[in-house]
Formats: C-alpha cells, sequence, structure tokens
C-alpha cells in the first residue's frame, strides 16, 4: 500500500483546516487536516526550514503540499507536509491589513487616546455570549477576587454573521447606560474564547472597533487566546491574553489587599508605638530637667529677647517714618517748584524779557540802518550823476543801452539817447567817419 500511494499518487495538494497540531521538541510537527466529511493525519519533518510552515495554526484553513504515504507502525494513512499556505484566509487577512492601516492612520491606535482602568471599579459591564465557558470563568474570578463588584452582562452572539452588529449595539449601550436604564460601569471587558480566525472575525470589523474607540468607559479587549490577535485589541484601552486574565485585570485581588492592609495596620501600630515611647522618653526627661524649675525662670529669657526685638522694632519703625517724612517734604517742595502755574508764570516772565529785548536791539538795528542809509544818500548826491547834470554834464547812451564813452565804434543810422539834468533827447548818428562825426536829433 506505502509503495502503491508514493508511486501512484506521489506528491499533491491537500486543503483543510488545521486540527490538534502538536509541535514536538525534536522539530518535527504532527497535525491534522479536516473538513466537513474526512480529516488525514500529517507529518511535516524539520517544520522550522519548512517554508509556510508559520501557516499552521488550530483553526487555520491551509493549503499543503505533501506526499501521500502510509505510517506501517500504525498502518494508517498519511501525508508528509512539504510545505503549506493559507486558504482561504488569505482574503480575511488583506482584510485584516487593511482595516489595520486604516484605522491606524486615524490614530485609534495612539496610546494617548487610551484610558487608565480605573483602580477600584464597582461595576463591569460584560460583552460577550451568556452560554459557555468564558462568561463563567469571568464571574468565577470576579466573585473570587473582588465580591464587591456588580456584574452587568449584555449578551451577544460572538461568531456568525451579523455577531458584529450585535457586539458594537452591546458596547454603545454600556457607554450610554442611562439612555437604556443599565448601570453606569466602570469598566466593560469584550471578548469570547479561542477559536479560527473566521470564528474570530467580528472581532475583525470596523463597526466593533470604532464602537470601541467611541465608547466613553475604559475597554478590555479579551478576544481567544494569548497568540490571537484582532483589530479589537489594538482600540481597546487594554488587551488581556484571554477572558479570565481580563477579569483579573479589571480588578484587585481581595485577599491581597486584605493581606496588605494586615500588614499596613501592623506597620502603622508599630510606628505609633515606638513615636509614643519616644515622646514619652522625652517628657520624662523634660520633666526631670527644665520643667523642674519655675514657669518664671523659664519665661525670664524668652521675655528679655522679645523687649530687645520690640525696642529694635520700634527703632526701625522711627526710621523709616523719619526718612519717609523727609522724602515727603522733598517731594512737596518739588511739587511745588513744578506745579503748572509756578512754571507758566516763570515762562511769561522769559518771553516778556526776550521781547523787550527783541525790541531794543530791534529799534538799534532800524537806527544804525537808517544813519547808514542817510550816508549812502549823501554819497549819491555827491558821486552820482545828478551832481554833474547841475553842473551842465549830459549822459549819452549808445544803441546796446550802455553808457557811450567813445564815437569810434558808432555807424550811421545808430539811435542815441542823451540824458540831461531835467530831461533827455534822442537822436540818431548821421555820419561816423573818423575824421568827424555827425549826428542828427529827432
Amino acid at each position: 500500500m506505502k509503495h502503491a500511494l508514493e508511486s501512484q499518487v506521489g506528491e499533491v495538494w491537500v486543503e483543510g483546516e488545521v486540527s490538534n497540531l502538536k509541535k514536538q521538541g525534536s522539530g518535527h510537527w504532527y497535525f491534522s487536516l479536516k473538513d466537513e466529511g474526512a480529516q488525514i493525519q500529517c507529518a511535516m519533518f524539520g517544520a522550522a526550514k519548512r517554508p509556510g510552515a508559520a501557516a499552521l495554526q488550530d483553526g487555520a484553513l491551509v493549503r499543503v503540499f505533501a506526499e501521500a504515504s502510509v505510517y506501517e507502525a500504525r498502518g494508517q494513512l498519511q501525508l508528509i507536509v512539504l510545505r503549506a499556505e493559507l486558504a482561504g484566509l488569505g482574503e480575511l487577512q488583506a482584510r485584516f491589513e487593511a482595516l489595520k492601516r486604516k484605522l491606524q492612520a486615524e490614530g485609534l491606535f495612539e496610546a494617548s487616546r487610551k484610558q487608565a482602568l480605573p483602580a477600584f471599579p464597582r461595576v463591569i459591564g460584560i460583552v460577550t455570549s451568556d452560554t459557555g465557558a468564558v462568561i463563567r470563568d469571568i464571574l468565577n474570578i470576579l466573585q473570587r477576587r473582588a465580591p464587591w463588584v456588580q456584574p452587568v452582562l449584555l449578551p451577544v452572539r460572538v461568531q456568525g454573521r451579523g455577531a458584529e452588529r450585535e457586539i458594537a449595539a452591546a458596547i454603545d449601550k454600556l457607554g450610554r447606560p442611562e439612555a437604556f436604564g443599565l448601570p453606569r460601569c466602570d469598566v466593560l471587558i469584550v471578548g469570547r474564547g479561542g477559536g479560527s480566525l473566521e470564528d474570530l472575525w467580528c472581532f475583525n470589523e470596523e463597526v466593533v472597533a470604532r464602537a470601541i474607540a467611541a465608547c466613553p468607559v475604559p475597554v478590555i479587549s479579551a478576544v481567544g487566546h494569548e497568540i490571537d490577535f484582532t483589530i479589537a485589541d489594538f482600540v481597546a484601552d487594554l488587551r488581556a491574553p484571554t477572558p479570565s486574565a481580563a477579569a483579573e485585570l479589571a480588578v484587585p485581588d481581595g485577599a491581597e489587599l486584605l493581606a496588605r492592609l494586615v500588614q499596613l495596620r501592623r506597620r502603622l501600630a508599630r510606628v505609633t508605638a515606638e513615636r509614643l515611647a519616644r515622646a514619652e522618653a522625652q517628657l520624662n526627661g523634660l520633666k526631670r530637667g527644665t520643667l523642674q524649675r519655675g514657669g518664671d525662670k523659664l519665661l525670664r529669657e524668652p521675655m528679655q529677647r522679645l523687649d530687645t526685638l520690640r525696642a529694635r522694632l520700634a527703632q526701625i519703625l522711627r526710621n523709616k517714618l523719619d526718612s519717609a517724612t523727609t522724602r515727603l517734604q522733598g517731594l512737596r517742595s518739588r511739587h511745588r517748584s513744578q506745579q503748572p502755574a509756578r512754571v507758566l508764570d516763570r515762562r511769561l516772565e522769559h518771553i516778556t524779557s526776550q521781547r523787550q529785548r527783541l525790541a531794543h536791539l530791534s529799534q538799534a538795528a532800524l537806527q544804525l540802518h537808517h544813519q547808514r542809509l542817510a550816508r549812502l544818500r549823501g554819497m549819491l548826491r555827491t558821486l552820482g550823476p545828478e551832481s554833474a547834470f547841475q553842473r551842465g554834464f549830459s549822459i549819452t547812451i549808445g544803441p546796446d543801452g550802455r553808457i557811450l564813452r567813445s564815437a569810434v565804434a558808432l555807424q550811421p543810422g545808430d539811435r542815441l539817447l542823451t540824458k540831461f539834468g531835467d530831461g533827455s533827447i534822442p537822436s540818431r548818428v548821421l555820419n561816423a567817419s573818423a575824421a568827424e562825426k555827425g549826428f542828427g536829433t529827432f
């Protein structure tokens, strides 16, 4: 049979769900592949070196390339797996990664937006199935660790089509409990037990992720086993590896708290007793020493110091007051000198003085100019043409408007103007020969 299978069937591709995966210390892995109607044993020798070994997880749907064979010791049909790859989950994995990138880009995974869990919650909301071991484990742990806590269960489906909407609706209700007549919770636990990727897929839906992100109450995600990761784990305020671990993380251990209180009470009693003993010893020492003396003797030196300080304080105050008085007087004197009326009076006096000075200087300057003008007028009469006119002289002006000093440059037809003391006469040149100059008048 073994020879016939290996030679006639040989290497084949087989698709199925991984079940009962066992990883031996030798490095060989053993598991079963199953579907709805059958299963077959598989072995992968040296699995760490085989391609696609990471795809082999309980509940994973895979395709394996294997050799058909028979395990002779048991007479059992088996597949010797050479490589493996995800089958049917490729699309889910792609959707998972795409949604993860989208929500991460929106900042829903940021640590800054995550809420801290309360140290001593009183009411804990639970969103999971009301059947199965998960809810029983959570309730047992809460009862054992914190019997004072009130659990509030909103049962939902945690698998199958439409389960994600039930989970999101339950989270929304516990986030707004007053609108639905529910008690206000201090923390929520959302999760389910382990399973395949398809079983956990409702916790990878966007509607659940956004409901967790929008919830005003801190949310603990407790989906599957420790190796399972969902989108809800990344968005939640805290991820627990299992639902049981979520219950332990949500509440403190009452027994530990009680033991801690007992320890603190003992320490407080010990410290109090030690302090009382030290205070009693100090008091006894004072009774034997200082307190045995009279009270008036104890108060002499403090009273003396008080009198000295009182005198120093009075002197300091007097000095301060004298200094302030002197300064005030100076300010008053300065204020009086700087009053607007006084300033205006001084400026008016200055302006009046300047006006008088200006008038005096102007009068002197005008008188000086009058004297100078009179001298110039006398000189003009003496040296000017009027004196020449009075002596019988005249002035002839040439055609160019200048005084004619010579007849050499004259030409026949040139017009002249001769000025006398009592008037002027125009004339014209008739002959301009060098021997004789003839003039004609108009």
